[in-house]
């Protein structure tokens, strides 16, 4: 299913990822390189990877702890962010829970129960009045949470993130860009592993570049 298509009913019970553009699928590399470079927020002397996901996306939860357990051993070099992709309008209540916990500094107490809840609980959290009880639950704050969630700032997030997968040419999820440079998701690469070992391979060519 192409990412136009992805609708947030279907996405809740299992959201397909790992899909690329024929023409990628066809280098052979298990990456590409973008033809004009992403925008990057890495300062100089540092490379950035880019985690796109969907907390729909059943393989996103899947790829989680991999990628989890590799940011936390990642170089000091290395600059790791996470953008929460929006392919249709439908998957903004969803881009907003990974942006107000971004901004009250609740990713990493949060971000796997939130896969939990919406997977294995099917917890409808892409609604309000079921969204805001069970942040509560977590020990949030739940005015602060609303207030983030209906915040400019979020909004400008969530633009970016849309921003920046068009650069990357996003088309399915996990997917993993590099120094604005790079792009691979599990359908090119071959799978999650490949996945990591082709961003590490990216990551020593982006130093001797300098």
């Amino acid at each position: 299913m192409k990412r136009r298509e992805f609708a947030l009913g279907s996405a809740l019970v299992a959201l397909p990822g790992m899909l690329a553009s024929p023409a990628w699928a066809q280098s052979g590399k298990g990456y590409t390189e973008l033809k004009e470079r992403a925008p990057v927020e890495a300062p100089a002397g540092q490379v950035e990877v880019v985690e796109f996901f969907s907390y729909g996306c059943s393989h996103c939860k899947n790829f989680e702890p991999m990628f989890s357990a590799w940011k936390k051993s990642a170089p000091k070099d290395v600059a790791v962010r996470m953008v929460h992709v929006g392919f249709q309008s439908s998957f903004e209540p969803l881009q907003r829970i990974y942006y107000a916990l971004e901004a009250l500094g609740q990713v990493d107490a949060l971000h796997a129960k939130v896969f939990d809840a919406l997977q294995a609980q099917r917890k409808r959290l892409n609604q309000p009045d079921v969204l805001f009880p069970w942040i509560a639950e977590q020990g949030v704050d739940r005015a602060k949470f609303e207030e983030a969630y209906k915040s400019f700032g979020v909004a400008t997030k969530l633009r970016r993130a849309v921003q920046l997968q068009e650069a990357y040419q996003v088309e399915g999820t996990p997917a993993l860009g590099v120094a604005g440079r790079y792009y691979t998701d599990g359908s090119m690469a071959g799978g999650f592993q490949r996945m990591i070992q082709l961003t590490n391979g990216l990551i020593e060519q982006e130093r001797k570049r300098g």
